[in-house]
This record gives C-alpha cells, structure tokens and sequence, in this order.
C-alpha cells in the first residue's frame, strides 16, 4: 500500500511539474504598449494604411520575434475578421495595414500575438482599437466668424441649441479651429487638452480633435458652447512682434454626428444658424497672458435655459480655405503636476513675490475675493537677480502676465485660457486682503507621455541634475522629437542654439508648440 502511495504521489508531481512547466513557457512571452501610427487607441487616423507597433516582454533572455499575427474587425470580439495576416520576421514597429480599404468615421479594432526564437508564444494581445478620421466629403460644418470684421481682442463665444429626439447610442464630435479653442456640452468641458487645435501651418493643414460625447447629450434639448482665442493662428508670434502671421479671422468648424439607439442619425453642425457674443475672456495672447474680467461673465451661457440678449449676433459662414484638415498626429497637451507655494516673501523693491521652488511651464490658479472691479496682476519669472528682486529681462518684449478683475460677489479661483507662462516665480499686484500660500498653486501643462523609467543615486546634486533633465523633456524634447520628423528642425535647431541659454522653460515651451510642417 506504501508502494502505491509513493507511486501515485511520485506521477501526482509529474503531472504538477508538466502542468507547472506549460503553464511557465506559456507565460514565457507577453506583449505590451500596442500603438495605432505611435498613439494608444487613436480617434483620427488619416493614413489609409495604418501601421501597427508592439513591444514584447519576456523572461528569457536572448529572446527576439520570429513571427506575428494581427487580426482586425469591426467589432470588440473581433468575431467577424476583416483582415489577418501572419509574417516571419522580427518586425514590431510600423507594421502597416495591408487589407481591404477601410472606411471613414468608422472604428476597427485588432489584436497580435507572436511567437520568440525559442518556440514560446504568445497569448493573443488584449483588444486595442482606432477610429478612422474624415475624408474631405465627409465634412458637413462650415466655418463660421464673428460677424463683420475680427477686430476685438475679446474671446469671441460661439453657441447652437439643439433638439435629440431620441436616445443616444453613440455621439462624436469632429472640432478645430483657427486660433484655440474651448468646446463645452451642456456647460461640461469637453475633453481635457488644452491648446487645441495646436499649432500647425494653417494654411497648408489644420489639425481636428474628435470627442466621443454619448454620456454627455441627453434626449431633448442641449447645448454646444465654443470660445475661441488668437494662438498663433492670429495673435502675436515671433521674435519681430508678428500678428495675423495666418490670418486675420478666428474661426470655429464643428460637426457632431449622432446615432440613436434605433439605428437613425442625425448631424449638428457649425453654420449660419449658431449666434455669437463677447464675455469675460478680454484679450488672450500666447506671449502677453490673459486678460479676465469677471464682471463680463454671461452665467450659463453655454447651457440650456440660457436667454440670448440682444448682444448675441448671428454668426458669417466662410468660405473653406486651401488648408487641409488632418487628425490629430500627436500627444494632446494637458494639466499634470500640481505644485502648492512655498514662501510669500517682499523683494528689496518692495515686490510681493511668491516662490513655487520649481521652474516650470504652465500657470497659476489664483483664488480671491474681493470688491468688484479690483484688478489682480500675475507676473510671472524663471529666476531673480543677485539683488533678489523679480526679474523679468530675458522675456524681452513678452509681458507674461495675467490679468484677472473681480466681479465682487463670490470668492472665485482664476487660471487663464489660452495662454501659458514658464516661471517659478510670481509676482502679484493688487491682490486685496492677506495673500496667504494657500490661495495659489502653480499648474504644470505639458504633452502627454508616459514615463518609461526612473533614475536615482546616492548624490542629491546628480539626483537634481536629472530631475532637471527630467522636467526639461516634459516641457520640450519629445514634441522637439516630432517637429524633427515633421521637417522644422531647422528654425527649432537655430531658436534652440540662440536662445536657450537666456530662456531656458520659455524657449522649451515655444519649442513645444512650434508648426508642425
């Protein structure tokens, strides 16, 4: 009986050792980070044969591809194959679509997996997707303006009411602009990037933002609010103090397409009869700051049950240009780290200046209270002099400030639109009452990207020194990267080697958003 015992155990543990050791080779190979043209599920892919990208992870060493397999179809399941292909080769990055055409505004999703030179493979990869952007003929909305001539400095708002008479299914929003915009659904933001639609040569391409927006319409009435801002499309850019350099008419394109649960659509577009108004947002400009005054607010009139006064004007339509729009090729630009003051200190000129302890591009929430018409002015600087007092030389003709005016009823928290600032320190005038730490924090706004790996030593001076090299990739080296591969390298290369010593988060920044083609 002993003797069985042993036996049963002894082949008990073979089978748990096989089990064990299939169950390890299986495991033996993974993939990770899969892109769609370098983006993670993308929502506007342009290139009619996208290219695929994957990393593979694995516990062997010496381990390369030897083979993949892609599968794509219309469907999360990927129950109905549109197109597979399964190649020998060690290619992982920009593997291109190569099946039949793919269809516009339309969602694909698709899988890999693939085997190593040790005979491992892989588990099929979890189920990425894209979304396919517009062709020319797709696009319904027209571009519309401020009445007459574009000659105010204020923000100009852009609303449409609209009717769903049905539920939801699935909604998207096509959105871009020239200069900046700031798009809103039923008073709630849309999206979280800033800048859009970033900075390209508007005359030859415009980038377009594409918004999925089905848990933000309703059945019934809502509303589309759009504020718009100079950017670089019209406001001032340049070391010679240019404007208008692409134009002298900010303009809004916008198409919202629409599927209702019983298989209809519907399409709300930009066109004559969306109205136009001013409010609280009187100038913006990329070098200069913006300028807020709260009693200009018009309260909700980017929501429903908003009453449209007489200073609520039709808009124009314009007729297209001979730009072409283009998805967007790159990392939204968006808030990140958020950096509490440090010290309120007074400079020997007298200055009020506060100390955020960490250079950085972005800007200031302000909070306050205080009677109406009080106008509040941040300035903002990288460094002081050896005096110890504010210093502002390096920004040559740029103002860097923000300038906010209070409405005197309520305590409000300010931050700017349509402009950015690189500082560490601010300095505030006009500030009533006490102006204590807890009523301003410093925002940082940069690409979007993911960190791929951390360094640290023993050394607190080598330690900064690669914090500072850290901070300085967020604020410029990978959106550098892409102007390279978009052909600007050389002005980049030449502001780069002219100015970084005197500006050194300011030029990033500039750098950062410099046309891309």
């Amino acid at each position: 009986m002993n003797r069985i015992s042993r036996m049963l155990s002894a082949m008990f543990t073979i089978a748990l050792l096989f089990l064990f050791t299939v169950n390890a080779s299986a495991q033996k190979i993974s993939l990770k980070d899969l892109t769609v043209e370098h983006l993670v599920n993308p929502f506007s892919i342009d290139n009619p044969k996208p290219r695929f990208s994957w990393k593979i992870i694995s516990t062997a060493k010496n381990t390369k591809q030897s083979n993949y397999e892609i599968r794509l179809g219309t469907s999360p399941k990927i129950d109905k194959v549109l197109w597979k292909t399964a190649v020998n080769n060690d290619q992982s990055v920009l593997v291109a679509y190569d099946g039949p055409q793919l269809s516009s505004k339309t969602k694909y999703y698709w899988q890999v997996r693939v085997k190593d030179n040790h005979g491992n493979t892989s588990a099929w990869s979890p189920v990425q997707h894209f979304q396919t952007g517009l062709k020319p003929e797709d696009w319904k909305a027209k571009w519309i303006a401020v009445e007459g001539k574009d000659t105010s400095l204020a923000s100009p708002l852009f609303r449409k009411e609209f009717n769903l008479k049905k539920e939801v299914r699935s909604a998207t929003a096509y959105i871009t602009a020239k200069g900046l915009y700031e798009a809103s659904i039923n008073g709630g933001r849309v999206g979280d990037a800033y800048f859009a639609p970033g900075w390209t040569s508007y005359k030859n391409h415009i980038q377009y933002q594409v918004y999925e927006l089905k848990n933000t319409l309703k059945k019934g009435v809502n509303v589309i609010g759009v504020s718009l801002g100079d950017g670089w499309y019209k406001g001032r850019i340049g070391f010679g103090s240019q404007k208008e350099f692409y134009g002298n008419t900010r303009a809004l394109l916008l198409q919202l397409d629409v599927e209702y649960t019983d298989g209809s659509k519907e399409t709300v577009v930009s066109d004559n009869s969306w109205k136009t108004s001013y409010g609280a947002i009187r100038s913006s400009n990329i070098y200069d700051g913006d300028t807020y005054d709260a009693r200009l607010e018009q309260n909700g009139w980017n929501n429903i049950n908003f009453k449209e006064n007489t200073n609520w004007k039709p808009v124009q339509e314009l007729a297209n240009g001979p730009e072409k729009l283009v998805g967007m090729s790159g990392p939204q630009v968006s808030k990140h780290e958020e950096f509490k003051a440090l010290k309120i200190f007074k400079t020997p000129l007298g200055e009020t200046v506060v100390d955020f302890g960490q250079n950085l591009v972005g800007w200031v929430m302000l909070k306050v209270k205080g009677a109406a018409g009080t106008k509040i002015t941040i300035s903002h600087a990288e460094v002081l002099t050896k005096e110890g007092n504010f210093y502002t030389t390096n920004l040559r003709t740029a103002k860097q400030q923000n300038n906010y005016i209070l409405k005197g009823e309520t305590e409000q928290v300010f931050e700017p639109h349509f402009s950015f600032q690189g500082f560490r320190y601010v300095k505030i005038d006009g500030y009533p009452g006490e102006l204590k730490l807890e009523n301003l924090t410093a925002v940082a706004v940069y690409s979007d990207m993911k960190t791929s790996g951390k360094f640290s030593t023993s050394n607190p001076l080598l330690n900064q020194l690669q914090h500072n090299i850290s901070w300085g990739r967020k604020e410029i080296l990978l959106m550098y990267l892409q102007i390279v591969r978009k052909g600007t390298n050389v002005w980049a290369g030449r502001v780069m080697h002219r100015h970084l010593p005197q500006q050194r988060p300011t030029i990033w920044m500039l750098l950062a958003f410099l046309p891309n083609g």
